[in-house]
C-alpha cells in the first residue's frame, strides 16, 4: 500500500475514534428513573410462570405506602388479586440510582436494597397474559405507578370457596395523594429540607435540540470534512517513480 494511502486510512480510523468518544462524551445518560421505583419482581417482567404460585414479589427502591393498591388482572380481564402485604428487604439484582436534591444541587443516590409488596393470587383461571398493576406514593410525594406483565403457561387452577373478584379501587388515602402529587407547581406548598428526593431538572425543549443533537451533528460534518480533504491531499506516485519501480 502506498504511503499516502497509509496516511489517509489513518486518517478515517483516528476520525471514527474520535466521533465514538465525541459522543460518548456529548450526548446525556438516559432520564433518571423516578423516586420509589420498581427495581425487582418475580416474575420478572416478561417472563413465563408454568407452575401456580400464592403470590408475586414486586421489590421497591422504599416502602410502598401503607394505602398502596394492587391488582392481578387475569387474561380474561378478571381480577385474581387477593390483597398484599409487606415482608423481609432483598437485595437488587442490579443497583438502581436515583436523584436527590440537596443544597441546591442534584445528588445520586444507589440503592442496593428492594423493599417488597407481596401480591397475593387466589387462583389462576386460565393461561395467558396476566398483568399486575400498582399505585402508590413516593416518601417524597411523587407518584410510583407501573404494570408488570407475565405469561401463565401452567394448569387451571379452582377460585377458592366462596371467593368473588374484587372490584374496589384505590383508597380515597392513595387518591388524595395522587391528586396532590400532579397539581400545579404554583399551589404547592414550600420545599422540604435538604434531603427531599426529586427528579433531575428536564432539560428544556430547544435547548435539549441544541445541546444534544446540533453539537454532535456538527461535530460528525467536521470530521466527515476532515476525512474528505485527507483523501484529496494522498500524495499521487509520480510517473518517474512507477517507471523505477517497474525498471527494478
Amino acid at each position: 500500500m502506498r504511503s499516502g494511502s497509509t496516511k489517509t486510512v489513518t486518517t478515517i480510523r483516528l476520525a471514527v475514534l474520535t466521533i465514538v468518544a465525541a459522543l460518548g462524551v456529548v450526548l446525556p445518560a438516559g432520564p433518571a428513573a423516578a423516586h420509589g421505583q420498581l427495581a425487582m419482581s418475580d416474575p420478572v417482567q416478561d417472563s413465563t410462570v408454568d407452575q401456580p404460585r400464592a403470590d408475586v414479589s414486586l421489590y421497591f427502591t422504599e416502602q410502598p405506602a401503607s394505602f398502596a393498591w394492587f391488582t392481578v388482572t387475569a387474561p380474561s380481564g378478571q381480577r385474581v388479586d387477593g390483597g398484599w402485604r409487606g415482608g423481609e428487604p432483598k437485595r437488587l439484582d442490579k443497583p438502581v440510582q436515583e436523584y436527590f436534591l440537596v443544597d441546591g444541587k442534584f445528588e445520586p443516590k444507589v440503592y442496593n436494597t428492594g423493599f417488597p409488596a407481596l401480591v397475593t393470587v387466589s387462583h389462576w383461571p386460565e393461561q395467558g397474559l396476566y398483568v399486575v398493576a400498582y399505585q402508590s406514593v413516593a416518601s417524597d410525594g411523587e407518584a410510583v405507578k407501573g404494570q408488570l406483565r407475565f405469561t401463565y403457561s401452567g394448569p387451571a387452577t379452582a377460585a377458592p370457596a366462596g371467593w368473588t373478584a374484587p372490584t374496589a379501587g384505590p383508597s380515597e388515602a392513595l387518591t388524595r395523594a395522587l391528586s396532590k402529587e400532579s397539581a400545579p407547581a404554583a399551589t404547592a406548598g414550600p420545599t422540604a429540607g435538604p434531603q427531599q428526593a426529586l427528579p433531575p431538572p428536564a432539560t428544556p425543549a430547544t435547548p435539549f435540540v441544541l445541546t444534544d443533537w446540533l453539537l454532535p451533528g456538527l461535530l460528525i460534518v467536521g470530521v466527515g470534512a476532515m476525512i474528505w480533504l485527507a483523501a484529496r491531499r494522498a500524495p499521487v506516485q509520480p510517473e518517474k517513480k512507477r517507471r523505477r519501480a517497474a525498471l527494478r
